[in-house]
């Protein structure tokens, strides 16, 4: 390790930008910090993405609201969410004491206690938030195709289901909207339109069709139809400070594809929504990723090739995204190559792959005079390695960082104060009324049904015919008409009864996630 005077000179020069930027702490010498060598981000820099990394219960949640807050104090909007809701805090001043104030001004920090204006949002209004939902026409088969869990022939055969919904002007809106699709191209009904699309079988359509239905029994209705969240309304300002939207993701466990696939559609949408601004001065908006490893696990080539492209291209439309994640092995290379700032906190080394870990999380980083293969499992709570990505584009010097504290709350705000929230933002009234307007479903069953009525006219004139007809000893059978053929078949019975059963699914499933 250098001399003290020179590591911090080192680090004082290396973190000395000229605009704005976010105080993240300061330099840590001999486990003494040095206030005069302040850890910094550019302000400006911001979208040029990042990672928060570290073990769990090292302080990741910490370092995401202290930036959340200087961020907004800056005018820029924020996206997280808040898998534990441990940052619903932030909406809240938060509470000094001793340990606190001693801490914070140990490292030059001047802590005030402030709240920051917040929104908070649920997916498909499972939870106190406003709901957020999706239709399935944005949300497309490539993302549809990592949350079922589908292969790469089963992705390509349910974009050519897309393809088909199109061409037809059948409008997917929901989930039933697909299965009625799928159910139509399997039936003898449409197995012309099946052939025409090619590359996709009958037997790939019927898993893909199991898929979803096992997907809609796990209660992921909710989350798609409309009306469809706006991601523009992720970059409010109030009073001039940037709003923190905070998403609610409960029961993580028993979904995880679903809701890390949620996130990578808001930002997907803002990357079609949004203009190209080049560089500014900052962000419009930084996009917190939390849980990432639950976006690349199991992902498909075009699934991972997509979100490289999103990441690449989406700085030049303002937006700033930072993963946050156990270890940067969590991300791949294509993405992890476009993360420009780098806050590690403590890692551990307990099991050969925890070491593994360890090893290539070491040769991510800037070569520095630290030992970073110990250093980075000697890091307390609330302690980081940082470089960054300065004013001219180099990284900084590497720095052992003190974090500051958040000046909002550090625990989650209550049920009353959450629920006070919600009730008073503009966005509930606007998302918290589901909308079931007519789509592929209803024009799919208004085909059966209109073929239904065909028939029995068709047997009405028939009935009439042989009644004017002079009556015979014997009346010869009756050939069925090609309508009657469909009627009485057991797909077009079959397919009834299953519309019958999915209008009352929709109207139960409405009806919950207006709750």
């Amino acid at each position: 390790m250098a001399e003290k005077a020179d590591v911090v000179e080192t680090v004082k020069q290396g973190y000395a930008f000229e605009g704005a930027a976010l105080e993240l702490g300061a330099l840590l010498v001999d486990g003494e910090p040095a206030p005069e060598a302040a850890v910094r981000i550019p302000l400006g820099m911001m979208n040029r993405h990042g990672l928060v990394a570290g073990a769990t219960g090292t302080g990741k949640t910490k370092t995401l609201q202290l930036m959340a807050e200087q961020l907004s104090a800056a005018g820029v909007a924020v996206f997280a969410a808040d898998i534990k809701g441990d940052l619903s805090g932030v909406s809240q001043p938060g509470e000094g004491n001793d340990k606190l104030l001693a801490r914070t001004k140990s490292i030059g920090q001047d802590w005030t206690a402030t709240g920051f204006p917040t929104e908070f949002y649920a997916l498909g209004g499972q939870g106190t938030g406003i709901p957020i939902r999706a239709t399935i026409t944005s949300f497309g088969p490539v993302l549809l195709s990592k949350v079922l869990g589908l292969n790469d022939v089963q992705e390509s055969s349910l974009g050519l289901i897309f393809h088909y919904a199109d061409k037809a002007g059948l409008t997917l809106l929901d989930l039933k909207d697909l299965r009625a699709v799928i159910t139509h191209l399997t039936s003898d009904e449409g197995k012309d339109d099946l052939k025409e699309l090619g590359g996709l079988s009958a037997a790939t359509a019927g898993v893909i069709l199991r898929s979803l239905i096992g997907f809609a029994d796990q209660g992921a209705e909710a989350f798609f139809g409309e009306p469809e969240f706006d991601t523009a309304d992720l970059l409010q300002q109030r009073d001039g400070k940037g709003v923190i939207s905070l998403l609610e993701l409960p029961n993580l466990q028993d979904r995880p594809a679903l809701f890390s696939t949620f996130l990578m559609w808001l930002l997907a949408d803002l990357f079609h929504d949004l203009p190209e601004v080049g560089d500014v001065d900052k962000p419009k908006l930084v996009f917190f990723f939390d849980e990432a490893h639950l976006l690349f696990n199991d992902a498909s080539k075009a699934f991972l090739d997509s979100i490289a492209q999103t990441v690449r291209l989406i700085r030049s439309k303002g937006v700033g995204v930072f993963f946050v994640t156990q270890t940067p092995k969590d991300v791949p290379d294509d993405v992890l190559a476009q993360l420009g700032s780098r806050v590690q906190h403590q890692l551990r080394a307990h099991t050969p792959n925890d070491a593994k870990a360890l090893k290539a999380t070491v040769s991510t980083f800037p070569n520095s005079s630290y030992d970073l293969g110990e250093v980075l499992t000697q890091l307390g709570i609330g302690e980081a390695i940082v470089t960054v990505m300065n004013e001219k584009g180099a990284p900084t010097p590497v720095a052992w960082t003190r974090l500051r504290a958040p000046q909002s709350l550090m625990a989650p705000a209550s049920a009353e104060q959450l629920t006070a929230t919600v009730q008073a933002s503009a966005n509930n009234a606007k998302y918290s009324q589901t909308v079931d307007r007519e789509s592929a479903y209803e024009l799919l069953a208004a085909k059966v049904q209109a073929g239904a009525a065909q028939a029995e006219a068709e047997k009405q004139q028939q009935e009439q015919a042989k009644q004017q007809q002079e009556p015979r000893p014997r009346a010869q059978k009756q050939e069925k008409s090609v309508v009657e053929q469909v009627v009485g078949s057991s797909a077009f019975k079959q397919f009834a009864r299953s519309a019958g059963r999915e209008i009352v699914r929709g109207l139960f499933g409405a009806a919950r996630r207006r709750r």
